[in-house]
């Protein structure tokens, strides 16, 4: 099923800003980092990106829109925070959960790569908490290199 990346609605923003800040403070808590410290990143990454509360030309979000389904998730592409304008960075892909398992997130992220490229990204970037295999399967497949890799034993 074909799938094309839609710009997020200015209309839809705010709420997708709070469905996206709730995951992350998921996942961060799943990966053991305090509740106080998971809302703080997770607020302060949303207000350092859209400091207007909406898309700009270096942080975009789109639905991810199936010719078929309609709407199967989102994905959040910008610049990265080196501050080096080539080197962008996947902040969030949410494939909702009935949707998973055919295909939308490579598709997902091959179109977010070109995207990112027709921006002038040299080098697109993301992060994956060790818990997402599926997650990490994908973007070794896609051609992603690990760079890091942070480890912890529960006591």
């Amino acid at each position: 099923m074909p799938l094309t990346l839609l710009p997020l609605a200015a209309e839809q923003f705010s709420s997708w800003m709070k469905r996206s800040a709730a995951e992350y403070i998921a996942d961060l808590l799943a990966a053991g980092v305090t509740e106080s410290k998971a809302q703080a990143d997770a607020y302060g990454t949303m207000a350092r990106a859209f400091p207007d509360g909406l898309p700009s030309a270096t942080n975009a979000v789109f639905t991810l829109e199936s010719s078929a389904l309609g709407n199967v998730g989102y994905i959040w592409v910008g610049c990265d925070a080196s501050g080096d304008p080539a080197s962008w960075w996947v902040w969030d892909i949410v494939v909702d959960a009935e949707h998973r398992g055919n295909g939308f997130g490579r598709q997902a992220m091959i179109l977010a790569e070109g995207y990112a490229r027709s921006q002038g990204a040299e080098t697109l970037g993301l992060n994956v908490f060790g818990f997402n295999t599926a997650a990490r399967g994908l973007y070794e497949s896609l051609g992603y290199e690990t760079t890091s890799v942070k480890m912890r034993k529960t006591l």
